[in-house]
């Protein structure tokens, strides 16, 4: 079970157990090297990462997992396939985080797609197939 709401990250990774904190730690700093003009925050009880105003990367824990949240790009499937992901999140145990270079590159793609006029969130508009 998580703390009540945080009022910053620091507070937010305060609260959690040290091997949650350490990966997410580190998480954030990978975030802040792909973009570091992006400004930290609190959003929806999590670590939010925003470019130009806009939801860059979200992160977070809960009780068996650590997780970042935001629309998961197909052409990182391949690389993802060790993960537990859904269309919205990529979760993973404090002790195999993600590879620093996927980070960075799902960071940023969600640059490229904020810079392009995409989506401001993690929701994408449904599309119908057929």
């Amino acid at each position: 079970m998580m703390s009540p709401e945080a009022k910053n990250v620091d507070a937010y990774l305060a609260a959690l157990p040290q091997d949650q904190r350490a990966a997410l730690q580190k998480l954030r700093e990978t975030i802040t090297a792909a973009a570091p003009e992006a400004a930290e925050s609190i959003s929806y009880g999590i670590p939010t990462f925003k470019h130009k105003g806009r939801p860059l990367i979200y992160f977070g824990a809960a009780k068996k997992h650590c997780a970042i949240y935001g629309q998961v790009p197909d052409a990182y499937k391949d690389e993802l396939k060790p993960y537990d992901t859904s269309k919205g999140a990529i979760r993973f145990p404090a002790d195999k985080p993600l590879p620093e270079a996927l980070v960075k590159n799902l960071v940023k793609a969600r640059i490229v797609e904020i810079e392009a006029g995409g989506q401001g969130s993690t929701r994408q508009s449904r599309r119908k197939s057929g």
